[in-house]
């Protein structure tokens, strides 16, 4: 009797476990947050490192990944730079091939006219996104030009960071 007792509890953790407790690893990505809202966010490139502010008040503070060239401001379509300056956080992208991503509106008017006067492109698609497995390996620097922080990160930045209205980001060298 004794066992038969912890062989149904045995099976009822397991049906439970089963039918409720495993939840699709996708959905997990998608957080939610009530806490205050991020006012604005200060990437500080050379130290590596991004902020995220109530007015004047340090929220959380992440490591972060850059271009694969990262010294200098974003110039053309595939120097490998992140920008510098203001631009605003003003999409999310939930289908993200770098688990989640918020879009910083790179390129702005004069971001465009630089890069009329060189003669080429000034690329796009700038983004604070995760980490592939690939670069999970202790290089920083690899992106195009985004700013990448983990996944788990994203999923915390992603949550906090409001795009119905758009959420000034300011890039410093």
């Amino acid at each position: 009797m004794f066992i038969g007792r912890h062989v149904f509890v045995l099976a009822a953790v397991l049906l439970l476990a089963a039918c409720g407790g495993g939840r699709d690893p996708a959905s997990m990505k998608f957080r939610s947050y009530s806490g205050p809202s991020v006012t604005h966010v200060v990437v500080h490139k050379q130290a590596r490192k991004m902020y995220l502010l109530h007015h004047d008040s340090i929220m959380k503070v992440y490591d972060i990944g850059l271009g694969f060239d990262p010294t200098g401001d974003k110039k053309i379509e595939g120097d490998g730079k992140t920008p510098e300056g203001l631009y605003m956080i003003d999409r999310r992208n939930p289908n993200s091939r770098f688990h989640l991503s918020l879009g910083i509106d790179y390129p702005n008017a004069a971001d465009r006219a630089e890069a009329r006067f060189l003669g080429k492109s000034p690329g796009g698609d700038i983004f604070i996104h995760g980490r592939p497995p690939a670069y999970q390996n202790g290089v920083w620097d690899w992106t195009w030009g985004c700013i990448a922080v983990t996944d788990r990160e994203i999923e915390d930045i992603y949550a906090m960071i409001r795009t119905d209205r758009p959420t000034p980001i300011l890039i410093m060298p």
